[in-house]
């Protein structure tokens, strides 16, 4: 694809592919993994710039409900380009610090439980409704899994550099 990796949404998609959509949807690790992690430990920032563990939290909710309306617009053949969005200026201007991790955490498995409802509505049909992504069309399904994708880039970097 020509891309360099960490580069959106084809690296997104690649940490993915392969596995069910559906399935990557209604599983616990992530929220296991989270759940694990003390209050304390969930303000670190490995450097000063960086966002803390709550914050990344709240941009993985945020993240998720920007790409399944963005996901309910396609499934109806909405023709849209699935646009970007400024996750800086939407992390900076949140409440994420002020709430409790396990606040934030409830916030997330709430939106999940939405986008499961959302996603076993599907058919066949709308799963394979093709849109743009930047420049790279894309299937819903794919779409889909990038959601996911954009979770385990997250999860890997807290792993990697903050526990």
């Amino acid at each position: 694809m020509g891309y360099k990796p960490k580069d959106g949404f084809p690296y997104y998609f690649d940490l993915a592919k392969n596995l069910d959509y559906l399935s990557l949807f209604t599983s616990e690790s992530t929220f296991d993994f989270l759940s694990s992690i003390s209050e304390e430990k969930a303000k670190y920032r490995y450097e000063s710039k960086k966002w803390s563990i709550k914050q990344i939290v709240g941009h993985l909710t945020d993240h998720e409900r920007i790409k399944i309306f963005r996901s309910f617009l396609m499934s109806r053949n909405y023709n849209v380009e699935l646009w970007g969005y400024d996750q800086n200026f939407l992390v900076m201007n949140s409440r994420f610090e002020e709430l409790t991790l396990n606040q934030l955490l409830t916030d997330y498995k709430n939106v999940r439980k939405s986008t499961i409802s959302f996603i076993e509505s599907l058919s066949d049909s709308q799963l394979n409704i093709k849109s743009w992504a930047r420049h790279y069309e894309i299937t819903l399904v794919d779409f889909l899994k990038s959601i996911i994708g954009h979770e385990i880039h997250h999860i890997n970097i807290i792993k990697e550099k903050y526990i």
